[in-house]
């Protein structure tokens, strides 16, 4: 927190070209390790859309896929790290099952309108390029204060949850919860890039488990975007037809 108040006051100056250019602390080690790590976040993207369309051929989405996704990211996590093929192999395989563990809400957008799919894709890319950029353009540990707050976040969104399971909820308090998770997991965003640039700085080279992280992030962040745009779209078919009748 301390650093964060120290490097406000050079911020406005750090944004130069010079800056830019050198990724500001960033060393060529750890740049390295943020390229593997985004090209192994490319290619679980790949392997979950592979397992979306496994689920639109055969229906195999659900709750044992989203099982077996949790069993093999537990899996990555609890394997050395030098067993690297192996992990990498899990990794696809929990892409894979995330992939077909949100098919049916992929496949319900298609039904309903298929370039909502494509817009949402796109848009979820954007931030997440613009947000992963802010925190490699931003001076070490500047995000990092933001743990606390998304931690605090993230319990919110589970005791609205919980309430709502048991309560009953109603459209006011989805639309609460549906943006707050948005807003929770972008942060999430900036503050996992910052926290695995800081843990390359300090020797922490595992690609595989920090491309699971950020891996998450991004079905966290696109599955909200998704929903949101699919209620929107819905509302507004509802209003045509009501105008129609």
């Amino acid at each position: 927190m301390e650093s964060y108040f120290q490097s406000q006051s050079g911020y406005g100056s750090s944004w130069n070209f010079d800056a830019f250019k050198n990724l500001h602390e960033i060393s060529p080690t750890v740049q390295s390790h943020l390229k593997q790590v985004y090209l192994t976040l490319c290619c679980a993207l790949v392997a979950s859309a592979v397992g979306s369309y496994l689920h639109i051929l055969w229906n195999i989405g659900g709750f044992l896929t989203t099982l077996a996704c949790m069993g093999c990211m537990a899996w990555v996590l609890s394997t050395p790290p030098y067993e690297e093929k192996k992990r990498l192999g899990l990794l696809m395989a929990a892409a894979v099952f995330e992939g077909a563990s949100i098919g049916p809400l992929i496949d319900l957008t298609i039904q309903i309108d298929s370039s909502i799919l494509v817009t949402a894709f796109v848009g979820c890319a954007i931030a997440f390029g613009s947000f992963s950029a802010a925190a490699m353009f931003a001076r070490r540990r500047e995000f990092l204060y933001l743990g606390a707050f998304l931690s605090s976040g993230v319990s919110i969104l589970f005791w609205l949850h919980f309430a709502s399971s048991i309560f009953g909820g109603n459209a006011a308090l989805f639309k609460f919860e549906l943006y707050l998770g948005l807003l929770v997991f972008v942060g999430y965003i900036v503050f996992d890039t910052q926290q695995i640039i800081e843990k390359a700085h300090f020797g922490d080279l595992d690609y595989v488990k920090h491309a699971m992280t950020l891996f998450t992030d991004f079905v966290a962040v696109f599955v909200r975007i998704l929903i949101i745009m699919l209620k929107n779209s819905m509302e507004k078919n509802e209003r045509k037809k009501k105008r129609r009748d």
